[in-house]
């Protein structure tokens, strides 16, 4: 007998599972045998109740029919979960929904992937309204079509928050109005629609009880919320990922909304020029997020004045302006991924507790921040280019004596400048006292100046000696190297003396002086100058390259306009190349100014390598030594060329 019940009782249970084929996707578990139990979490209500299961039994009313209903006994459910809703099935949803009357367990309701037309949609959320559910989450909806006019019956619910994500009308046809209405006269606590490409949304038509909105990734513009005076209980906006454009227009928005704490405008469009537009934010607004947007300087001319916490990270601000209007509640501020060169003052945020300065274009921050700034508990300036220089001393023992206030110490704070120090964390960073102490140093280069000026005063002062030293040794490295050339293998090839290289702002003292001087002094020079002799038609690298070839020296005239010039670094890697090619001594260096070896960017190296290994003629600023300059340079291109129609050097047509 026994076992004749428990094998009705299992047929009985497998007929009621057959019956809810219906709901794909739905989770379920038996649970003694008799029990299914649905569930899934809801991240706006905040709660951290446990989720219980949903005791339904299938019962048969009529027992000669094979249809069952759902009825529920027991109901200790809070959340259910369903998915893959349809204008087929939307009637059984709503019917199973109809059970949970206000005042039975269930609390939060999920609907995922759900494709119906207008009216099932509405169907479904009036059918909400009036039950027991106070979280409605729906994900994926595709709303098919007819949307239309709507009376909706907000009275008498249960509900706190929906929402919804990732929907997509596809009627397009219709008034706006009729659809928006729905949502913007709602009377719960939390709304938020994401994910959906919505363009706007309407003004409610009475006070709102609205406390939270979200409208993430939408297509929302400065339109939205314009001249409304109806969400005067809304503490919470969050807007990112939208279109707004406007931050004047973004602060009148909220002009009206008189409870409004926190407003997240992150990862928009906005902009704001500062050209006598007057910003009108919400008394009430504490907490602001405009990070991720294209706001520059002026953004301070446009803040709450009474904000405690400011998100400016990743904008493009360059500087804290020092006559901006005083925030004084600003507590929290960042201003990370910016393109400030130092630390900001604390003259217009007395509060200021936390600041994020993190990755910027700071070289070496003043080291008196703490002073201005005494308030501060906590500063983040880690992740920028810190030149390692004597500057950054002061800022090192800053961190020393700021008793653990600056954040990501020592990890996060790392040299980039100079070179030879980049990875060098801050802490392992030390330079001498004479290096650093500018008066001590001065008093020592003072006493070793005197004592050398007494030996060599006289050759370096009226002789010049070092000067004609190094020149004329120059001179006889140059004859040397001229000696060992073959001129007579090379008459048939070359067409030119020299091929002269240089910036186009030395290009006054080429053409005044070098050119004339060479062309039209003693010796037939003939010099190959890109203006004149490049071929039209070819490329600026192929006549390059067909000048240095056709070319017996190649003239470099060095100055820090040239190691700015991308196309004079192509010449000198070319000649470079040529000069390994041939193993000979094509290269004249002529130094016109001097260059700092900082100043040589990194690119470079073969200039640095050739400045360091191979000589230089340097062109005096003495015109008493121009002569010789002149006489070492022929010197350096003397070699014979063949005449073309028998002109003599200078000669023109």
């Amino acid at each position: 007998m026994k076992e004749k019940m428990r094998s009705l009782r299992n047929f009985f249970l497998y007929k009621c599972l057959f019956a809810l084929t219906f709901w794909n996707h739905i989770s379920l578990s038996v649970e003694n045998e008799l029990f299914t139990s649905v569930s899934n979490y809801f991240p706006e209500d905040g709660s951290d109740k446990k989720i219980k299961s949903l005791p339904l039994l299938c019962t048969n009313s009529h027992q000669s029919k094979a249809n069952f209903d759902w009825v529920v006994i027991q109901n200790t459910t809070e959340s259910l979960s369903l998915s893959e809703i349809t204008n087929d099935n939307v009637k059984k949803l709503v019917a199973l929904l109809s059970n949970f009357r206000r005042g039975s367990g269930l609390q939060n309701l999920t609907l995922t992937n759900v494709s119906v037309d207008w009216n099932a949609l509405i169907e479904i959320f009036q059918t909400v309204w009036h039950s027991s559910i106070e979280y409605f989450n729906i994900n994926s909806v595709t709303q098919l079509s007819h949307v239309k006019s709507y009376d909706f019956d907000y009275s008498d619910t249960s509900m706190k928050a929906l929402t919804m994500k990732k929907v997509l009308i596809t009627d397009l046809y219709f008034s706006q109005d009729d659809l928006y209405k729905i949502f913007a006269n709602m009377n719960i606590a939390a709304l938020t629609i994401a994910d959906s490409e919505m363009i706007h949304m309407l003004c409610p038509s009475s006070d709102s009880p609205f406390i939270y909105l979200n409208f993430l990734n939408n297509d929302l513009t400065d339109l939205l919320f314009q001249k409304c005076d109806k969400l005067i209980q809304l503490e919470i906006l969050i807007l990112q990922k939208n279109k707004f454009e406007s931050l004047p227009k973004v602060s009148l928005m909220t002009s009206r909304m008189k409870s409004l704490k926190y407003l997240d405008m992150s990862s928009n469009l906005l902009r704001h020029d500062g050209a006598d537009v007057q910003c009108q934010w919400a008394e009430s607004l504490t907490e602001l997020d405009l990070s991720s947007n294209q706001l520059t300087d002026a953004v301070f001319e446009c803040l709450p004045v009474n904000i405690k916490k400011l998100d400016l990270q990743n904008n493009q601000i360059t500087s804290v302006p020092k006559g901006m209007a005083e925030l004084k509640s600003l507590k929290e501020l960042n201003l990370a991924s910016n393109r400030l060169a130092d630390l900001p003052g604390c003259s217009g945020f007395t509060s200021l507790e936390f600041l994020n300065i993190e990755m910027n274009s700071i070289l070496t921050p003043s080291a008196d921040f703490f002073q201005s700034c005494t308030r501060v508990r906590e500063l983040q300036a880690g992740h920028n280019p810190f030149k390692c220089s004597c500057e950054l001393q002061d800022f090192i023992r800053l961190e020393r004596q700021s008793g653990g206030r600056l954040f990501g110490w020592p990890a996060a704070y790392v040299c980039e400048y100079p070179e030879d120090l980049q990875g060098t964390q801050l802490k392992d960073f030390h330079l001498t006292e004479l290096a650093c102490n500018t008066t001590l140093l001065l008093v020592t280069a003072l006493l070793l100046t005197l004592v050398l000026v007494a030996v060599v005063a006289f050759l370096c002062i009226y002789l010049d000696v070092p000067w004609y030293v190094r020149m004329t040794w120059q001179w006889t490295q140059t004859k040397r190297r001229a000696w060992h050339n073959h001129p007579e293998e090379q008459e048939t090839v070359l067409q030119f003396h020299a091929f002269i290289s240089y910036s186009e702002r030395d290009s006054l003292w080429v053409k005044n002086e070098l050119i004339p001087n060479l062309e039209k002094g003693e010796g037939c020079v003939q010099l190959c100058q890109h203006e004149r002799n490049f071929i039209p038609g070819k490329s600026i690298v192929e006549n390059i390259i067909n000048c240095i070839e056709k070319s017996y020296k190649s003239i470099f005239v060095l100055s820090p306009n040239f190691v700015q010039s991308e196309w004079c670094h192509y010449e000198l890697y070319f000649a470079h190349h040529k000069l390994f090619s041939e193993n000979s001594n094509s290269l004249i260096l002529i130094l016109l100014e001097p260059i700092p070896p900082y100043v040589i960017p990194a690119r470079y190296h073969k200039l640095k390598a050739l400045m360091a290994k191979r000589t230089y003629l340097e062109w005096p600023k003495e015109r008493s030594k121009h002569a010789l300059f002149w006489a070492n340079l022929r010197a350096a291109i003397s070699i014979n060329l063949p005449m073309a129609d028998g002109k003599r050097c200078g000669e023109t047509d």
